[in-house]
């Protein structure tokens, strides 16, 4: 089947065309045109299989078609959810791609950035609007947005919303919209809380399960080697220095140990850079941009990264650390091996993540292939985490009746210093005051005797004297 025979726009063919798409997905066949007929869709494909164009296309015909809305300023008429910045940014780059012939304004928002360019783009008018819950509650509580003309809303990677805690937002969401409305709901997996949401959205949806949950990409080569936590570093380091490893994707499991990574690598002159949560906005996406340019060759990150990321041309997908939920390793290696594209995926296990191998190789159904190192995992025994000390129990309080029983202590009073009598005296007589007496001080050493002076000397100073007499009483004068 062709783009063609799906009742697509020729501005939208000739978008299509120019990503390099020839035939459409499973997905992307089976989605489009119920969605152009206006029916709620209930979405179910593995990743990497292009749900971001099966609901985009059809959305993109159907705002064309309806028009140009009344009144000069443009309204959200459609709204896509999605739980992470990376996939929001991704989902707006998609949209301006395949409505570059169109006169759609899309816009994205989302937080750990300042919200006012985001405010002065809504306030320009916004067609399709794509953002993070948290985001849009506060824009929407603030009154920068207004969704009661909306369309369209699609929830977009619903199982992540769940995983990350977003439920309550997009109920808040939810409040907010229109109960006329096309509903799209997309999942890659699609666990029993995930059909609840589901089932409280969407009116009568047409179910679309291309893959089951478990499948993972056939062109994909996946490989294990079992080899000790502390010489992980030095066996990644190996591999990213042969020379068929164009572009690495690292996974971690917690943030500090993806930067611990990059570290590792920096001391071997292997340039990476690492993507998590703490990490600012302007900073994630300078990575991601730097990856995807080529200006550096190996992205270390946690599974934020895993949820449709598309990376073109990514050559290896690496596990540095086994994720503790099986369905992550399935979209792990799904960054790699997209469109018909070969791809290659390589994990890592230790002692402590055997549980971990078992569980992923239940799920896929498939055992990883092992391979030898100069490496090989010598330690046989899980780490066992020592308890924590507990805390010193604190002074239980004394009951009540004890408290009572014992005899209140009175504070205890200073003495007040003895007052004087105070005599009494004429008004003529003023009292003394008496200075405080001083510390007693130690004799002062006595001064030397004066030696007896000479004769001479002493009869020149009494001539010195007499003369200073005669001087004063004016005898010498004439």
């Amino acid at each position: 089947m062709e783009f063609r025979e799906l009742n697509l726009i020729k501005p939208l063919l000739t978008a299509v065309r120019c990503c390099g798409y020839v035939h459409p997905t499973p997905i992307q066949e089976k989605t489009i045109p119920p969605v152009l007929e206006g029916r709620d869709v209930l979405g179910c494909a593995q990743t990497g299989t292009g749900k971001t164009a099966a609901f985009a296309l059809p959305i993109l015909q159907k705002l064309f078609q309806m028009g140009k809305p009344e009144g000069d300023k443009r309204t959200v008429r459609a709204l896509i959810l999605t739980p992470t910045r990376e996939l929001a940014l991704q989902i707006y780059e998609n949209f301006e791609g395949y409505g570059k012939r169109l006169p759609m304004r899309p816009c994205v928002i989302f937080g750990g950035v300042g919200q006012q360019p985001q405010v002065y783009q809504l306030n320009k008018g916004v067609d399709i609007l794509v953002a993070t819950p948290g985001r849009l509650n506060d824009l929407i509580n603030q009154g920068y947005i207004q969704l009661d003309r909306l369309a369209v809303f699609v929830l977009d990677e619903a199982d992540r919303m769940l995983d990350m805690g977003f439920i309550h937002d997009v109920k808040k969401v939810i409040a907010h919209l229109p109960k006329k409305r096309q509903t799209l709901f997309f999942s890659a997996t699609m666990p029993p809380e995930v059909e609840k949401l589901a089932t409280s959205l969407l009116t009568d949806p047409v179910t679309v399960k291309v893959d089951p949950v478990s499948s993972t990409v056939d062109k994909i080569d996946q490989s294990l080697y079992m080899v000790d936590k502390a010489n992980k570093k030095h066996l990644l380091a190996k591999l990213l220095k042969e020379p068929d490893v164009e572009s690495a994707l690292v996974f971690t499991r917690t943030k500090h140990g993806a930067d611990r990574v990059v570290r590792e690598l920096a001391r071997v002159q292997i340039d990476a850079r690492s993507i998590h949560g703490n990490k600012s906005q302007s900073a994630r996406q300078q990575a991601l941009s730097d990856f995807k340019s080529g200006k550096v060759r190996v992205l270390v990150a946690t599974d934020i990264a895993a949820r449709g990321i598309d990376i073109a041309g990514l050559s290896h997908v690496f596990n540095y650390d086994l994720p503790n939920e099986p369905e992550a390793y399935v979209h792990r290696i799904g960054r790699t091996g997209r469109a018909g594209r070969d791809g290659i995926a390589i994990s890592f296990c230790c002692i402590d993540e055997v549980k971990e191998l078992r569980q992923i190789e239940k799920l896929t159904g498939k055992t990883l292939r092992r391979l030898e190192s100069e490496w090989p995992m010598q330690v046989m025994t899980e780490t066992v985490k020592e308890p924590r000390p507990p805390r010193e129990a604190r002074p239980e309080k004394m009951p009540e009746p004890v408290k009572k029983a014992l005899p209140e202590k009175k504070p205890e009073k200073k003495p007040e210093p003895a007052k004087q009598p105070v005599s009494k005296a004429t008004p003529l007589e003023r009292p003394v005051k008496l200075a405080p007496a001083r510390p007693v001080s130690e004799p002062k050493p006595a001064a030397p005797e004066k030696k007896p002076e000479r004769p001479y000397a002493e009869m020149l100073r009494q001539q010195r004297n007499a003369s200073r007499r005669r001087l004063s009483t004016g005898s010498d004068r004439i």
